[in-house]
């Protein structure tokens, strides 16, 4: 249990690193975009490589495909709530709205760290790096525009480090769920965790990079797919 709460703490506090980077000082769009992008293709390499086949393998083809259309639905309307209240727009900077988007994000990444971890002993260094790597630009942009709301500096890192704190316990809880079900439900939970994912990256992750860097944005993703697949490999 110690080695859960030990790799899904490196893995929120990105969360808070990109925070206390995004109070210090603005970042450009081009290295922030750089990043997102990068970290969107790190993200669709740990899906390739480790949810889908250790969910087929585990589960069965059914029960992966139920877990990753409940899971792009459940995603799906989540988001759209968040969207409605501004999580997703500078208007809900000054606020909890953007925190909660954060969250929304990272819950099925950390779950699906503690997924692996209960499944195999050990942690995934590749689905590790994808989500640390992703959840920095997110964290930079989202506190550099609730500071320049006008939001106090320790308000804007209370507010993310509560969020780190609650996606580490998605990795808890994501390992605590894949001890105590069945093998079939384990291929729905990794199919789940995918479908939340895929749904994030086309949607949010993906376009935002295309905004910000342009055609530059499929090179990053390449790249880092690239990189998180060597190291499924290694993994």
């Amino acid at each position: 249990m110690g080695t859960v709460w030990l790799w899904g703490a490196v893995a929120a506090s990105s969360l808070m690193i990109g925070a206390v980077l995004g109070v210090a000082r603005r970042w450009s769009d081009g290295l922030v975009g750089t990043v997102l992008g990068f970290g969107a293709g790190a993200l669709l390499a740990s899906i390739s490589f480790e949810l889908f086949p250790d969910g087929f393998e585990v589960g069965g083809a059914v029960a992966l495909a139920l877990g990753l259309a409940f899971g792009a639905c459940v995603f799906y309307v989540a988001d759209r709530w968040v969207e409605r209240i501004g999580g997703r727009t500078r208007e809900g900077a000054a606020g909890l709205p953007l925190a909660l988007g954060a969250f929304l994000d990272g819950i099925p990444e950390q779950a699906a760290l503690g997924i692996g971890i209960a499944k195999s002993g050990g942690v995934s260094v590749a689905l590790l790096v994808a989500i640390f790597v992703s959840n920095l630009p997110e964290a930079i942009g989202s506190a550099s525009d609730m500071r320049e709301a006008g939001s106090p500096s320790r308000r804007v890192l209370g507010l993310w480090a509560a969020v780190s704190v609650v996606c580490l316990l998605g990795t808890v809880a994501g390992y605590l769920a894949a001890q105590v079900i069945a093998d079939r439900f384990i291929g729905g939970i990794d199919g789940f965790a995918a479908g939340a994912l895929l749904v994030m990256l086309v949607g949010a992750m993906i376009p935002e990079a295309q905004e910000k860097i342009h055609e530059k944005a499929g090179l990053a993703a390449v790249l880092g797919f690239a990189v998180a697949a060597g190291l499924s490999a290694f993994s």
